[in-house]
């Protein structure tokens, strides 16, 4: 049994990860997931995996969560403890590792092995924790966890650098996030929405956040309205920033040609798009992207974290940190347009059935490195 343990209870791209898995399964493993009631367990439960609702995450506390791991491991003894996201790689750090010391004294003590896969870690981690201090806060914790942990993984191979620089982590593996890409593309394309003439769709799908980039993306698009007459931008997703974007769209006259139309279907938004635009500060392993690439958008991103491992230098601007507002903006415009004309090449990346292999194989390797110490 490999029990996964994910501390938050809506459907992200940790969640979406972890679907996957199960809706592919997991070779050679009993596949139990371990979140608090939401989005995901209801995913879950459609797919007909085996998932356990419980106390457990960041709304139930360090305390009930580390009660309620401990409970499921000393009644379900699974062999792999697998965490993500760092409320829960924390908590099953505390767990197993208790359980060492109890193997001290009781040999015959069930102990399994403790993986983690990271999922989001930035250059600047000030852009996940919000304050120096608590990034060197969360440095020093992730560190002596993983001196507990038997099996590391990362999203992307510059999540992995980022993980061995900042926390000295060794030995990571990588293990990217997988999609259906015959069925992505197939599912687009039955939404597929054609023009009424040729103006230029441009989406973005993303948090309403201050990472994400979507005040350059807004000024951007002005500038594109100017030399594409006709252009539209839709802007979806939730979050914070809704009532600042939407003044600034005001102030700059957009209101007919930019929607914000909240959460929505993303296979179906890129159906009605013809360039989807993302300039966030940091990416690890954007679905957004793979999605996007899968669907025959055209793409422009930030180059930053995993992005140059998904897409093509044609397709990227520097990061925003590097340039003024203006200056980002007008080169945003000019890489849209010039987007419109690379050519469509067939996409090729691991399929969800490949993500759940690589997996199985890395739970094997860790047995075996384990076994010969």
């Amino acid at each position: 049994m490999a029990l996964h343990c994910v501390p938050v209870p809506g459907f992200g791209g940790v969640a979406r990860h972890i679907s996957d898995i199960a809706e592919t399964g997991l070779p050679g493993y009993r596949l139990v997931v371990l979140c608090p009631p939401g989005a995901l367990s209801a995913r879950l439960k459609e797919l007909g995996a085996e998932v356990l609702e419980a106390n457990f995450g960041t709304d139930a506390g360090l305390r009930v969560s580390l009660r309620t791991l401990t409970s499921i491991i000393e009644n379900l003894q699974p062999a792999i403890v697998h965490s993500h996201l760092a409320y829960a790689d924390v908590v099953a750090a505390i767990a197993v590792n208790r359980l060492k010391a109890r193997r001290v004294l009781h040999r015959s003590a069930h102990l399994p092995q403790l993986f983690t896969t990271e999922h989001g870690i930035a250059g600047d981690d000030t852009v996940y924790h919000g304050s120096s201090w608590r990034s060197r806060l969360m440095q020093t914790v992730h560190r002596a966890r993983l001196w507990g942990t038997d099996g590391a993984l990362a999203v992307s191979q510059s999540t992995a650098d980022q993980m061995r620089r900042q926390w000295g982590a060794r030995k990571v593996g990588v293990l990217t996030n997988g999609i259906d890409l015959l069925g992505i593309t197939q599912a687009v394309a039955s939404q597929r929405v054609v023009p009424d003439s040729h103006q230029l769709r441009v989406l973005s799908l993303s948090r309403l956040a201050p990472e994400k980039g979507l005040d350059v993306l807004i000024d951007a698009f002005a500038l594109l309205q100017q030399q594409v007459p006709g252009a539209s931008l839709e802007i979806a997703g939730e979050g914070e920033l809704l009532p600042q974007l939407q003044q600034q769209i005001k102030k700059l006259g957009l209101e007919e040609s930019v929607s914000f139309p909240g959460f929505v279907d993303s296979l179906a938004a890129m159906g009605r798009s013809d360039v989807l635009v993302q300039l966030s500060v940091w990416e690890n392993c954007s679905y957004t992207l793979l999605d996007a690439k899968a669907a025959g958008l055209k793409v422009v991103a930030t180059a930053v974290g995993g992005n140059p491992e998904i897409l093509s230098g044609a397709e990227m601007v520097p990061s925003l940190r590097q340039m003024n507002r203006d200056v980002a903006a007008a080169l945003v415009v000019k890489k849209v347009r010039e987007a419109q004309d690379l050519p469509n090449t067939t996409f090729e990346w691991a399929t969800t059935e490949q993500m759940a292999s690589h997996l199985a194989d890395y739970y094997g390797e860790g047995a075996r490195c384990l076994s010969s110490e």
